[in-house]
């Protein structure tokens, strides 16, 4: 084996119980950042052409509550991966942390239920972005990490201190 190659093997190196919980950590951060946002600037303020944070969020809430259900139960029926389907005309704060609860909400029910080895299988998330589940997981608590970044940099140029990136409790 070269030092590029990469195996994996089919012990998990966490729990799902315990990924849970740094991704629900995760998630209250990003709550936190969206909550700080002021009502007349999450769907309109950008920087340097990138959308705004209350599109980023849309995509997180059609990627990770239903990514994580279609995971667990191989049924990609209902999900939309990031076409903002059932994000479509939410236009007010309330409403987006609303569905950004009831995204987390389907994170915490369905995660648990993955099973050691379906960790391991490839799955064609959405019907069309195929990987190994643990790396599609790992992808869509990526993808949050990454926008709540993009999030906080729009409060700063608002004169915003957003919430400390450390602090998930």
């Amino acid at each position: 084996m070269t030092t590029t190659e990469i195996t994996t093997e089919n012990t998990l190196f966490i729990s799902a119980q315990d990924l849970l919980s740094h991704w629900l950590g995760h998630r209250r951060l990003t709550r936190r950042v969206i909550e700080a946002f002021p009502d007349d600037k999450l769907f309109d303020h950008s920087i340097g052409g990138m959308r705004p944070f209350a599109t980023m969020v849309k995509e997180l809430i059609d990627v990770s509550g239903p990514g994580v259900q279609g995971i667990a139960t191989s049924d990609w029926s209902n999900s939309s991966g990031f076409d903002e389907h059932s994000t479509k005309g939410i236009t007010s704060k309330a409403a987006l942390l609303n569905l950004f609860d009831e995204s987390t909400d389907a994170i915490a029910s369905y995660l648990p239920t993955i099973s050691a080895e379906r960790f391991q299988q490839t799955e064609r998330a959405f019907g069309m972005y195929e990987g190994i589940v643990f790396d599609l997981i790992l992808y869509f608590i990526d993808n949050e990490i990454h926008h709540r970044a993009q999030g906080t940099v729009y409060l700063r140029s608002l004169g915003i201190e957003p919430p400390a990136f450390y602090n998930r409790d």
